[in-house]
């Protein structure tokens, strides 16, 4: 039994290395986001775009991914998305021009895309109903992990590199190739989705599987199992495998939890967060460290999810994360909104001091704050220094009691998105839907996330230039409430039941 076990939990970790470099590859950018745009003199318009790249990448990966993964086998489709992401990261790294770097970028994404789509579908059909939620939300805590070795990655490499920061941004992005090549090599040991082989009539082989994954059951249970998973299977060969009405409700529950995952601003926090808290008046330095604060929060608080969502449920724990969010983002919208003065002449203060040497050579405007005061002009590099500094320390008694609020309220919304959405929107959408349509309802779902998440990336850095800070997470929080009344009035309990049982449930069994 405890081998069995030993073999599930390896087999759900090397599947879920996929979510690993997932996340890894969703915050690695942050550290580099701002050093690119001036790099190449990006427009906030084009800057977006191209921050985008990758999760444009993911929606088309979504989009496509129930092709692979029903065709030639979730094994096949796992270790096509390691090569995919190894090449982006190597190409990431040289890129020379945004529209090279744009390519790569969109490369990996078709890699992540796929990859949520394969991984979840997998990690539910090799485990047993009582530890699926646990198993399959292991690919969430790798998407966890990886952001937080990605931001500690970020900080170390700024680190080592402070006096070459031109090169350290290729080094973030181009570290990745490492665990893209041990997630590659590890997938080799997976076997193969019993369900996937049972569908393709395949009984043979998924037989030993079967017995492996269930080590109490004699020959006559395996036997049983077989049957009921290809009756569940084929219960309806003469139909088309997608039926929109009798899939009308996981199609809505699939489309609804991936929309508001993202409407929460979910990628908008975790891939700007450098820059928002710089909002605050917090250095760079400063910004990265509070960073990795915010992906060790998520990686603690997954844990807390993936304990409970096979004890108290999926659906509580989207209420509780719901209560989180609405709590976390209101406050953060007052914190904007009260604080806003200091914020602007702590950020400005910091702006001035770091281009000092432009400013004085005439080669970059002041601030837009030190507009009325021409006088700054004629300072030379070391004086508008010493100047940036003066009003820093005016604005920082304000702008340091709001930027810790800030910290707070973000870090409580992260812990509230990893109890909630972060634990639970892979494991429930893998399991609303019937074999049948299985790999159809996972892309439906993923795609619809990464739409949503990459419209997001795309229109932050605008909306960031139209709007004040604290309409931005006002707006977040609105959509949460709507999310808690959504959650309350629509979702099912999928907690302890058969992938069998629930299609029955949810009516999408012919």
């Amino acid at each position: 039994m405890v081998g069995t076990q030993s073999k599930l939990i390896f087999w759900a970790i090397t599947c879920a290395l996929a979510g690993f470099i997932f996340g890894f590859d969703l915050i690695v950018i942050s550290g580099a986001e701002q050093r690119i745009q001036s790099l190449w003199n990006l427009s906030d318009q084009i800057h977006g775009f191209t921050m985008s790249a990758a999760l444009w990448g993911t929606v088309l990966g979504s989009l496509i991914g129930s092709i692979p993964t029903e065709r030639i086998g979730r094994k096949k489709t796992l270790l096509s998305i390691g090569t995919l992401y190894f090449v982006s990261a190597i190409w990431s790294a040289f890129a020379n021009d945004p529209w090279s770097f744009m390519t790569a970028r969109f490369i990996g994404g078709i890699g992540i895309g796929i990859s949520t789509v394969a991984a979840p579908i997998y990690i539910s059909e090799i485990s047993p109903a009582d530890r699926r939620g646990r198993l399959t939300g292991m690919f969430q805590f790798n998407i966890v992990l990886g952001l937080l070795i990605a931001t500690l990655s970020n900080f170390a490499i700024a680190f080592l590199l402070k006096d070459n920061p031109e090169h350290a941004w290729r080094w973030m992005l181009g570290i990745e190739a490492l665990p893209a090549l041990v997630y590659l090599v590890m997938c080799f040991s997976l076997p193969e989705s019993p369900r996937w082989l049972i569908a393709k009539k395949r009984e043979s082989e998924a037989k030993p599987i079967l017995a492996a994954i269930n080590p109490t059951f004699d020959a006559n249970q395996i036997d049983q199992l077989t049957s009921e998973i290809k009756s569940a299977t084929h219960s309806s060969p003469s139909a088309p495998a997608i039926s929109w009405r009798r899939l009308r409700l996981p199609i809505l529950l699939a489309f609804l939890i991936a929309f508001f995952n993202q409407l929460s601003g979910i990628n908008a926090i975790l891939g700007f967060a450098p820059r928002i808290f710089q909002l605050t008046g917090i250095d760079t330095s400063a910004s990265l460290f509070n960073s990795s604060l915010i992906t060790l929060t998520n990686l603690l608080f997954t844990f807390v999810g993936l304990y409970l969502i096979d004890r108290i449920g999926r659906r509580t724990l989207l209420i509780i994360g719901s209560f989180g969010y609405i709590t976390s983002l209101g406050f953060c919208a007052w914190a904007f909104h009260q604080f806003n003065q200091p914020f602007t002449e702590a950020a400005a203060a910091i702006e001035l001091e770091s281009n000092a040497a432009a400013i004085a050579a005439s080669e970059k405007n002041l601030p837009v704050i030190f507009a009325n005061d021409p006088s700054l002009l004629d300072f030379d590099e070391t004086q508008l220094k010493a100047e940036a500094t003066i009003r820093l320390e005016t604005a920082s008694e304000s702008a340091g009691l709001g930027g810790s609020l800030v910290l707070i309220c973000i870090l409580g919304f992260i812990a509230a998105h990893a109890v909630g959405q972060g634990a639970v929107i892979w494991v429930f959408i893998s399991e609303i839907f019937p074999s049948t349509a299985r790999s159809f309802g996972q892309s439906l779902g993923s795609a619809t996330h990464w739409v949503f998440a990459a419209l997001l990336t795309l229109f932050f850095p605008i909306a960031m230039g139209a709007f004040s800070p604290s309409f931005i997470f006002a707006f977040f929080a609105i959509m949460m409430i709507l999310q808690l009344l959504w959650v309350i009035f629509m979702v099912p309990e999928t907690k302890g039941i058969s992938l069998e049982e629930m299609e029955r449930r949810l009516g999408s069994k012919s």
